[in-house]
């Protein structure tokens, strides 16, 4: 397959599954890109739930962002938690209403229908399509937001887990969250 054709096949996907997320997020007064951030919140670790993460993983300015975490907030689907340790930083939480409409519309439901249709080989497109989008983020210097059991940083002893970038220790549950300083492990 060429990469214009993959480009093209790549470019189409996500114009529908936008289509799709505004046509699901219409009844609740929420675009897409509303549906993104709760979804990529509800995924985010303890030092990947902040304002700034959101404008990255999105790739927003953080003016634009702020402006739509306020309409979340507003809505009641998402608050704002001050840091236990540093006053300066603010973790973002997604309410119980914003997990039950994610629940719900995460992945959209035709994107349940549609993946039946490589149900055989999901593994061999789910494969292709990661490697594609980590050539990408590098080839854009982009973070990969990737979960920490994938990370170099992540340390494991006796059990139990640690970050090696900086220092804490992680609950096991922890280590299936998306992370902002994730750095695939070798």
């Amino acid at each position: 397959m060429s990469g214009d054709r993959l480009f093209d096949l790549v470019e189409r996907i996500g114009a529908l599954l936008r289509s799709e997320l505004r046509r699901l997020g219409a009844p609740h007064g929420l675009e897409p890109v509303h549906l993104q951030a709760l979804a990529y919140l509800a995924r985010a670790n303890r030092y990947s739930d902040t304002p700034i993460a959101v404008a990255e993983f999105l790739g927003l300015t953080k003016g634009n962002v702020s402006q739509r975490l306020i309409a979340l907030e507003k809505a009641g689907l998402l608050r704002r938690r001050p840091d236990r340790d540093d006053a300066r930083v603010v973790h973002l939480v997604p309410t119980a209403k914003a997990q039950t409409l994610l629940e719900a519309l995460s992945p959209p439901p035709a994107w349940r229908t549609a993946t039946a249709a490589v149900a055989g080989d999901q593994e061999g497109v789910e494969t292709a399509l990661a490697t594609l989008l980590s050539a990408l983020q590098g080839a854009n210097g982009r973070r990969t937001f990737g979960q920490c059991r994938s990370c170099r940083f992540l340390q494991r002893k006796d059990g139990a887990f640690t970050c090696g970038l900086t220092h804490d220790p992680l609950e096991p549950d922890h280590t299936l969250r998306l992370c902002r300083e994730h750095e695939p492990a070798a």
